[in-house]
């Protein structure tokens, strides 16, 4: 019997994806786990992800009263296929606009095992492939690129305490130059980005190494505070309250705000 409260970890790869929520990243997907026949369903946030990806799980089962028993996992680690099977499952998925499952199919019986390798490092070698002239292969180049620039915001986000559900509204809004522009002010997060908040962005900010009594942690706890006031209905702040409240929400002196 399965212990539903122990944290455990399961690995396979995405056999399907069954639903897909861009807004919050809820994600419903049936896993292909290693030396398992049935699929198991996997529920929970994130980012960005494809059919055929390997993935590790950290989580707990779960119940569910109208689904059956499911996997609701709070971490997640990917890792690209490495198997024939997995590669022509994963460029099939739409993770690459300009490549459907028969396009996928050729380019994997042409470069097999090395396909991934072959677009990320040689695109040019596609062009071997029935059905991939100049204009489709700029696509494909295009798309890879996103790709990367995406799976490499998900790993950076992660070291610092931020979901992988934020990642895609993080890389809509900044495009590629989003971990750049994170790593110069974590709290444009805050913000720029829906469902970011102060808080968020301020843990993560710590955990960069920005000081606790730094000016500028100070000016973002300023806009925070007088935004919490709006929000409440407020339409004026005694300067004295405002540096009161902020310095008790930021844990620093007066005399920095």
């Amino acid at each position: 019997m399965i212990d539903q409260q122990q944290t455990v970890t399961i690995r396979g790869y995405i056999e399907r994806i069954t639903f897909f929520n861009a807004e919050n990243g809820f994600l419903v997907a049936r896993l292909q786990e290693k030396g398992k026949r049935e699929l198991t369903t996997i529920v929970g946030k994130i980012g960005h992800i494809n059919a055929g990806e390997s993935v590790k799980l950290s989580g707990k089962w779960v119940q569910d009263k109208k689904y059956g028993e499911q996997f609701q996992f709070d971490t997640c680690e990917t890792t690209v296929p490495a198997t024939v099977h997995g590669i022509e499952k994963y460029l099939g998925s739409g993770l690459i606009k300009g490549i459907g499952p028969v396009l996928a199919k050729r380019i994997v019986k042409v470069f097999a095992a090395k396909t991934l390798q072959i677009i990320d490092a040689s695109p040019q070698k596609l062009s071997a492939v029935p059905g991939i002239g100049p204009v489709r292969l700029e696509m494909v180049k295009e798309a890879w690129e996103k790709h990367k620039n995406i799976q490499e915001l998900m790993l950076f986000l992660q070291e610092y305490g931020v979901g992988a559900a934020h990642c895609a509204r993080i890389y809509k809004t900044y495009g590629k130059k989003a971990i750049s522009v994170v790593k110069e002010n974590p709290y444009r997060l805050a913000a720029d980005v829906r469902g970011i908040g102060f808080i968020t962005a301020d843990n993560m900010a710590k955990r960069m190494g920005i000081e606790p009594d730094s000016l500028f942690r100070a000016k973002e706890g300023i806009i925070y505070v007088l935004g919490n006031l709006t929000d409440e209905g407020h339409v004026y702040c005694p300067y004295a309250l405002l540096l009161e409240k902020a310095a008790e929400l930021l844990e620093i002196g007066k005399e920095v705000v």
